[in-house]
């Protein structure tokens, strides 16, 4: 949020996390309290962290003046996304006030800075967005997310930004990668698929690691999610493949009471729970890859133009 950074600097990283979040899908739940959001953060720093990508995309409520804020106060690194989430979190005047011209507003947001609020056309000002947040289809790729793909492949080519997808309940990681970077040309080190541990098949997740994208583990403590106790055998899995270089960990915190301050997990939880167990299994050295190594090559924007 307060400008580019070598990505030597990025530290300690928590992939795919929400500072700020608000959805008509999660009424009640809005992550939309600065004060409880810099608790979080403040946690996370506490216990060794150093930057956090948000991964809220245009248009629920990201706040990124807020955020480059927060990052100058604490001496965080936080990334802010462009993009656009899944049709179903919208209403239809803020999707049809954008989506006629989709990759006008992502290169805008990368390139001359985000808006205040994100009304649809508000002019740009202040601090740039650092990734694009897409998403795919439940199982598939629909029409929306084939607009959207699309949308962030063109971006990507203008900018240089990585483009982060969100698949749905883990599925469909192979039909976005093959859209991304068979169809679209983007290059699979630019690609980083979140949501992996929500379909903990094996056999799925080494064929999407062999397309040579991300994979971003995220979204810990779910248990009905099969998220936490599968965790282990499904990194050590892709490690023993080969695939360790391409591993991420989040928290992807999307509502009010996943928050610390609520009694939830938190952003720390990732370092204070899930990092010792997983030392324990795979050892410090591939762990803390996933945390500072990794991250620092997935974000990395290539160029800008």
């Amino acid at each position: 949020m307060l400008g580019d950074i070598d990505p030597a600097e990025l530290g300690v990283t928590n992939s795919h996390d929400h500072l700020f979040f608000a959805s008509k899908l999660l009424p009640g739940q809005e992550l939309d309290d600065p004060t409880l959001a810099i608790e979080d953060l403040l946690g996370f720093q506490g216990m060794g962290g150093a930057a956090v990508v948000q991964w809220t995309p245009f248009g629920l409520g990201r706040r990124t003046h807020k955020l480059a804020w927060m990052a100058e106060e604490l001496g965080m690194h936080v990334v802010a996304a462009t993009g656009l989430h899944r049709a179903a979190h919208y209403s239809p005047a803020v999707l049809n006030g954008v989506v006629d011209d989709l990759v006008r507003v992502f290169v805008d947001d990368l390139v001359e800075g985000t808006p205040p609020t994100d009304l649809p056309h508000e002019p740009r000002t202040g601090p740039r967005a650092g990734l694009i947040k897409v998403a795919g289809g439940y199982h598939g790729v629909d029409s929306h997310a084939r607009l959207t793909l699309t949308a962030a492949a063109v971006a990507h080519d203008e900018t240089g930004a990585p483009i982060a997808v969100h698949l749905e309940l883990g599925t469909a990681g192979l039909e976005v990668a093959d859209l991304l970077c068979e169809k679209l040309g983007v290059p699979p080190d630019r690609v980083i698929l979140g949501h992996l541990n929500r379909n903990p098949d094996p056999r799925v997740q080494r064929e999407i690691a062999e397309t040579g994208v991300f994979l971003a583990f995220d979204g810990p403590s779910r248990a009905n999610h099969a998220t936490d106790w599968r965790l282990a055998d499904g990194l050590e899995a892709l490690v023993a493949a080969g695939h360790g270089g391409q591993l991420l960990l989040g928290g992807d915190t999307t509502t009010a009471a996943a928050r610390y301050a609520a009694e939830g997990p938190g952003m720390r939880y990732l370092l204070t729970t899930l990092v010792p167990r997983l030392t324990k299994r795979l050892g410090g050295d591939l762990v803390t890859a996933m945390l500072v190594a990794n991250p620092a090559r997935a974000f990395a924007t290539s160029w800008r133009k």
